[in-house]
């Protein structure tokens, strides 16, 4: 199978500083890519090399079947990008930055009228087409963005921290937006994000980068089978240190046979313990 997204041996180098240090990934056509990192890891600017909005000073990158240095057009016809500044134009309204992005794809006027009612009832913005962004909730606006950035049918979507600063319950709402989108068009995203419950409940892979490079990758379950799927938590100070174990009963068992037990606990490992496991850093 032909990969969607492909990075071979990528660099970018900015002011003599490497900020994306030889990555190499693939992402399968249907998958949701979930790209983790602490802030400065090189995450945004992955996400902007993939979206032709910045060059890799080296290395090959293939997007939909396009080199993104040779064949940015084609690549952007065939990408959706959902960033996480808000981006729509405050002083229109809805129709009207939905009309505008498609002129801009030169989608013929009798589609276009179709699409934009097809996109805005899908992300339930149908009432709120006459109003002007800037009546939006925060929501409601990342809703628009992402119903913009699948008018011209991309069949890859780039999302960068597409929920930050929401509330859960608008987040939650966002997240069954995305999950749709993959189960019911087969649409194939990469996802960075600062919320590890969003990772552990869209993505199908994983990966995770640390100054630039990536230092991990796979499912969910895979990560925690080869880094341990059992904690023992013991509290130094206002600290805890954490033991990793292949299982949970393994983690009990060494539990069990400590003569002092105070301030111990046990429990399953999750995304959070291993990515602070690997990279010394909380993701925020």
């Amino acid at each position: 199978m032909v990969a969607a997204v492909s990075l071979q041996n990528v660099h970018k180098v900015y002011n003599n500083t490497c900020v994306v240090n030889d990555l190499s990934l693939a992402i399968q056509p249907g998958e949701i890519f979930g790209l983790l990192g602490p802030n400065g890891a090189g995450k945004s600017t992955t996400i902007r090399m993939l979206t032709t909005l910045a060059q890799q000073t080296q290395g090959d990158i293939v997007v939909a079947g396009y080199d993104v240095s040779r064949q940015a057009a084609q690549v952007r016809s065939q990408i959706g990008v959902v960033l996480q500044q808000i981006s729509v134009d405050a002083d229109m309204t809805v129709w009207e930055n939905m009309e505008f992005h498609g002129r801009m794809h030169h989608i013929p006027a009798g589609q276009r009228k179709n699409d934009i009612r097809r996109w805005l009832d899908y992300v339930e913005l149908t009432d709120r087409a006459q109003d002007k962004v800037k009546t939006l909730s925060g929501g409601m606006k990342r809703r628009l963005q992402i119903a913009r950035a699948l008018l011209h049918q991309p069949s890859i979507l780039f999302l960068d921290e597409p929920t930050v600063g929401l509330d859960p319950q608008t987040r939650r709402r966002l997240w069954e937006i995305i999950k749709g989108l993959n189960k019911d068009q087969g649409m194939t995203m990469l996802l960075t994000t600062h919320y590890m419950e969003e990772v552990e409940y869209l993505c199908d892979r994983i990966g995770i980068m640390d100054q630039g490079q990536l230092i991990e990758s796979g499912t969910l379950q895979e990560l925690r089978a080869k880094h341990g799927e059992g904690i023992v938590m013991k509290q130094k100070g206002d600290r805890w240190e954490y033991l990793f174990f292949p299982t949970l009963e393994a983690a009990n068992q060494y539990l069990d046979g400590q003569p002092d037990k105070t301030g111990m606990m046990t429990r399953p490992a999750n995304l959070e313990d291993i990515f602070v496991e690997l990279t010394g850093r909380n993701l925020d």
